[in-house]
C-alpha cells in the first residue's frame, strides 16, 4: 500500500533528523555537565529526553522510526531541546505530523503566471516542488541557459549539481550556492520521500554530483531567501545578481524567482 510505505519513509525521515540534531549539541550548549568521555559526538538520546521532558523510552521508538504519532507540545518540546532554528522547527512539525500525500504530478504554470514572467526584463524562472524548471523567459535563457538543456535535465538542482557548466557559472560561490539549494529542497524532499519521482531526483544528484551525499547526510533545513550571486559568464562576463523568491498564491508549490542585476559598485 503506497501510503503505508509513504508514512514508514517519513518516519525514516524523522528519526534521521532527529538523530542528526541530536549529533550537533554538546552538553555544554544545553546546560549540562560533561561527566566522562563520550564515545560519539552529541548529547545521548536519555539526555534529549530529559530536556523535553518525555520519557526515554518514547524519544527512542521516535529516533527508530516506530508507529507513534507524537503530540505538538512534544513535538514543540522537542525543538526547544535540540536548539532547533524556525526553519528546523516547522520541518520537524510536518515530519511528526500523520496523513499521507498523493503522488507527485508536475506542476504547470497558470497563464497569468506566464504573462507576468515573459514580461519581466530580468531574467527569472519558476520552478515546482521537486525544483523542476516549468518555465523561463528569455533572458533567463541567456544568463542560465535553460534552453540548452535537455528535456529530463530542466530541473534546478540537476542543472546545479551535476552540469560543469554550472560550477564555472558560479565560480569560487559554487559550493556555497549548490549547499544553499540542497538545504532548502530537503525540507520539501522529506515529506515526498517515498514518491517515485522524488526518489528517481534524489538517486540522479548521487551519481552526479561527488560532494551531494556529504551535504544531504547533514539533513540541514533552510528556508528560501533573497541573497547576491556572482556569475561568471562566458559571454557577459563578471556581474552580480540580487535573487529572490515568491511563492505562488493559485499553487504553493509554484515559485517565481527573479534575478535583479546590481549595479557595479553595489556592496555584495
Amino acid at each position: 500500500m503506497p501510503e503505508i510505505a509513504g508514512a514508514e519513509r517519513k518516519r525514516r525521515e524523522l528519526g534521521d533528523f532527529l538523530r542528526a540534531r541530536r549529533g550537533r549539541l554538546t552538553p555544554e550548549s544545553v546546560g549540562l555537565s560533561r561527566q566522562r568521555r563520550r564515545r560519539t559526538p552529541g548529547l545521548r538520546r536519555e539526555e534529549v529526553a530529559e530536556l523535553a521532558g518525555i520519557g526515554v523510552d518514547w524519544y527512542i521508538r521516535l529516533e527508530q522510526g516506530r508507529p507513534v504519532t507524537p503530540s505538538v507540545s512534544t513535538v514543540d518540546a522537542l525543538a526547544r531541546a535540540l536548539r532547533l532554528s524556525e526553519a528546523e522547527h516547522q520541518h520537524l512539525r510536518a515530519l511528526a505530523g500523520g496523513g499521507g500525500r498523493r503522488a507527485f504530478q508536475p506542476e504547470t504554470a497558470p497563464p497569468a503566471l506566464l504573462r507576468l514572467l515573459h514580461s519581466l526584463p530580468q531574467p527569472a524562472y519558476v520552478t515546482g516542488r521537486r525544483r523542476d524548471l516549468v518555465a523561463w523567459n528569455a533572458a533567463a535563457a541567456d544568463l542560465l541557459g535553460f534552453d540548452t538543456l535537455a528535456e529530463d535535465e530542466r530541473n534546478v538542482l540537476v542543472s546545479m549539481l551535476t552540469k560543469p557548466v554550472s560550477r564555472r557559472l558560479f565560480g569560487d560561490g559554487w559550493a556555497e550556492e549548490a549547499q544553499r539549494m540542497v538545504a532548502t529542497f530537503r525540507a520539501t524532499h522529506d515529506l515526498w520521500a517515498d514518491d517515485p519521482a522524488f526518489v528517481a531526483l534524489l538517486r540522479r544528484l548521487r551519481e552526479g554530483c561527488p560532494e551531494f551525499d556529504g551535504w544531504w547526510e547533514r539533513h540541514d533545513i533552510r528556508r528560501a531567501t533573497s541573497g547576491v550571486k556572482v556569475l561568471h559568464h562566458a559571454s557577459h562576463g563578471v556581474s552580480a545578481f540580487e535573487h529572490s523568491s515568491f511563492q505562488v498564491t493559485d499553487d504553493p508549490g509554484l515559485k517565481l524567482v527573479i534575478y535583479t542585476p546590481l549595479a557595479p559598485d553595489t556592496p555584495a
